[in-house]
Formats: structure tokens, C-alpha cells, sequence
């Protein structure tokens, strides 16, 4: 079993997030409630902007992780820029404060309102993923009297090692732009009236825990970087993209310094040390910083299975559902004793409404969980499903806290519904 994520330990008999005891916070918020340490989030920042130091770089937060506005905030202030995918995302990126030429916008589906959109606020760069979108990219930039600044995400068949869902760097994925087709894609770009060719972009995959796929992807791209410029179309920034992983279940990534030591000496020995780097880390940064918490209802012994059901389900937590992810889950307050093996299961009306699988808790009714490494694709995914409102967030520093997000009502989900006369 891997150690607690930073600033998680046990004081006085139960759980607490920085200062903070959680037991305390459930009482005063209710459950489910998500819980964030802003410390946690500005020491895992702290190690990429160590790797990073003295390089000319930017680290963009992939805001799909978890795009909570006071989270944003937090690292925007920290110094980050953000990574976004669609036109939401982009007026939340606005209204945490980043400055628009501090914004990437990656995604597959860009429509042409949300290229106009981006280009009227004057965004860094597009990251884009086909011919087809470079099109219509110069179509709309045009139309504005202006020119669109581009990098292309290339596709570099590398494996990462990594849950299929979450691979994106191998051919059968749908980002990015075939290895073989990147030169003529770039010489199509720099022909075109209103693009700006400023990069290249490579992203393979998320929950990575190993440095060798972001070696051999690193290495794939400096030979497109050669190749293109060979074309006459100069690469003024790369963007090696986000993945890194976190330890949920005694996994082992890399630190973020220790991983951008070792891809720094690659783009050193290659002729490459002073050009532009960009990032976009996402859950390595907020995914170990949250919990969530979540009351015993009730206990449910079976023949087969033991169930143990709380009020947090798979539209709190809906990564077990999709992923057959892991989350470990900790009692807030330990009571002794080695208890039973249960499935840790939500109240939603699906056999798929489960949060942990054969888990040994020695738990009553009324007892409270937390479920770690909550902070990333948790929230941000959560939906409405069986008509439950989503979680109140409140976000921990030191011994403050600040509630980030009220707890949805029913009238606040109804409120955009019409009824019938």
C-alpha cells in the first residue's frame, strides 16, 4: 500500500488535510464533499517549474483536470498559463485572470465559433489535429483580418503504457497527425494566408509512469523538428504535452524534476537546449491535492459480496465506472480492528455505481471515508445522473478554509429545463 499523498496525515486519532480535520469539514458542508489542499497543488507546480528553471518554458495546466474556478485561480497565480478544449473552457480560463496569450487550446472538434472566439481574445496557439481543421482555421482567421498562431499535434505511434482510454500517441488513436503526413501538413500550413506556424505540439497519452514513452515520443519529434525546418519551415517552440501520472495504488512515476532532468539532457545532447518548451501537466499537478469524502449508509452483507454503501456515487466519482480505475479509501476517523472485505458502492441505479472493489474497512453506519487522489477527472466529469446534485467544494490552506463551490440544489438543475403548459 503506497504511503498518504502530501499533507494528508493522521492528528489526534483521525484524518486531516493540511490543518484542517475533515471530520469537521463534512459536518460543516455536508457529503459528498470535495477537499483540496492548495499547498498540495502549488508543491507539485513547484516541480516542474524546478525542472524547468533557467529554460525558456511555459506550463500550461491541462484545465480539463479539473477546471473549478478557484483552482485556476490558484495556479494561474502561481504563474502557470492554461491548456483548454472547448469554448467553455475558454471563458473559465478568462475569468480566472490568465492572460489570453498565456491560453493553448487542444482538442480534435474546434468549431469555427470557437476558433473566432480565441482568436478575437488573441490566444497564444491552436493545437491542431488535422488538415482538416487547418482549413478551417485559415477560413475563419482570415475572415477576421487576422492570422491564427498553429502548432500541429503529431501522432508518434509511441506507446504509453497506460489504460486504452487514455492513450492518445499510438496510430489507431483519433489526435494528432500521422508521423509520415507532418512534413506536407507543415508546408500546407506556412502556405496558407491566416496561420502562423509558432510549434509543434505531441501529446501521448495520460497517467504515465514510466520516463522511457516520453523519451522515445521526445526523440520522434526532434527528428520532425530536423525534418520540417530541413523544409523550410521553422519551429520556434515544442510541446512535449502533459500525462505524468500520480500514485493512486503504490504506483511510481517520476518526479517532474527528476523526469525533465532526464528530458532536458536528451534535448541538450541534441542541438536543441535553447528552443522554447511548452507543457500541459494536469492531474500530476490537482489529482493527489483532493479528497472526497463520503458517508456510510448502510452496510449490506451477502452470500457473495459484502456491500457497503455510501452517498458519494458514480456521478461523483465516475472514474472506477470508466476506467475500473482504483482510488484508495481511508476512514476518516480508523476505528481498530481488521473489519470485513466489502465493494464500496454509491446509490445510483447501476451495477456500475461502485467506488472501490474488495476493500478492508472496519466501518459502521454514520462512519465517514475519504476517497484519495480525488482532485483530477473527478469533479470535472461529475454529472447530474439520477438527478443528484453535484458536490460542494472547499479548498484547504493551512488551517483556512474557503468554500470554491456550493452544493447544486434540485432547483439549480431544473432551473434551464422548460416545462410543458
Amino acid at each position: 500500500m503506497s504511503q498518504l499523498p502530501a499533507f494528508l496525515t493522521h492528528q489526534n486519532g483521525e484524518l486531516h488535510l493540511e490543518g484542517v480535520a475533515l471530520s469537521r469539514l463534512a459536518r460543516e458542508h455536508g457529503t459528498p464533499l470535495f477537499v483540496y489542499s492548495r499547498a498540495a497543488m502549488l508543491a507539485s507546480l513547484a516541480a516542474y517549474q524546478r525542472g524547468l528553471a533557467g529554460r525558456d518554458h511555459l506550463i500550461c495546466y491541462a484545465m480539463k483536470a479539473n477546471s473549478s474556478l478557484a483552482i485556476l485561480q490558484t495556479l494561474v497565480r502561481a504563474g502557470c498559463g492554461l491548456d483548454i478544449v472547448s469554448a467553455g473552457e475558454l471563458e473559465r480560463a478568462l475569468a480566472a485572470g490568465v492572460q489570453p496569450d498565456r491560453i493553448i487550446f487542444s482538442g480534435v472538434g474546434k468549431t469555427r465559433a470557437e476558433m473566432r472566439r480565441a482568436i478575437e481574445v488573441g490566444i497564444g496557439c491552436f493545437n491542431v489535429e488535422s488538415r482538416a481543421e487547418l482549413d478551417v482555421l485559415d477560413e475563419v482567421a482570415r475572415s477576421l483580418g487576422r492570422r491564427a498562431p498553429v502548432s500541429i499535434r503529431v501522432n508518434p505511434n509511441v506507446d504509453a503504457k497506460t489504460h486504452p482510454y487514455i492513450s492518445t500517441g499510438l496510430k489507431g488513436n483519433k489526435f494528432g497527425i500521422a508521423h509520415e503526413e507532418v512534413i506536407a501538413t507543415y508546408r500546407h500550413a506556412a502556405g496558407c494566408a491566416g496561420l502562423q506556424v509558432v510549434g509543434i505540439d505531441c501529446h501521448i497519452g495520460s497517467q504515465i509512469t514510466q520516463a522511457g514513452p516520453y523519451l522515445d515520443a521526445m526523440d520522434r519529434v526532434l527528428d520532425l523538428v530536423t525534418a520540417i525546418e530541413a523544409a523550410g519551415v521553422p519551429i520556434p517552440h515544442i510541446d512535449f504535452g502533459g500525462g505524468l501520472g500520480i500514485d493512486y495504488n503504490g504506483d511510481t512515476p517520476p518526479a517532474a524534476d527528476d523526469l525533465w532532468a532526464q528530458l532536458l539532457a536528451r534535448l541538450d545532447a541534441r542541438g536543441f537546449g535553447q528552443r522554447r518548451i511548452m507543457i500541459e501537466p494536469g492531474r500530476s499537478l490537482v489529482g493527489n491535492a483532493g479528497v472526497c469524502l463520503t458517508e456510510v449508509l448502510y452496510l449490506k452483507p451477502g452470500e457473495q459480496k459484502n456491500f457497503l454503501i455510501v452517498d458519494a456515487a458514480m456521478n461523483d466519482l465516475p472514474r472506477p465506472a470508466m476506467y475500473q480505475a482504483f482510488h484508495r479509501i481511508e476512514p476518516v476517523v480508523p476505528r481498530s480492528g481488521d473489519g470485513m472485505t466489502w465493494d464500496v458502492v454509491g446509490p445510483v441505479c447501476e451495477s456500475g455505481d461502485w467506488i472501490g472493489r474488495d476493500r478492508a474497512l472496519n466501518v459502521q453506519s454514520g462512519d465517514l471515508l475519504a476517497v484519495l487522489s480525488a482532485g483530477a477527472y473527478c469533479m470535472s466529469m461529475a454529472s447530474n445522473y439520477n438527478t443528484r446534485g453535484r458536490a460542494a467544494e472547499v479548498l484547504v490552506d493551512g488551517d483556512q478554509v474557503r468554500l470554491i463551490r456550493q452544493r447544486e440544489s434540485v432547483a439549480d438543475q431544473l432551473r434551464m429545463e422548460v416545462p410543458l403548459a
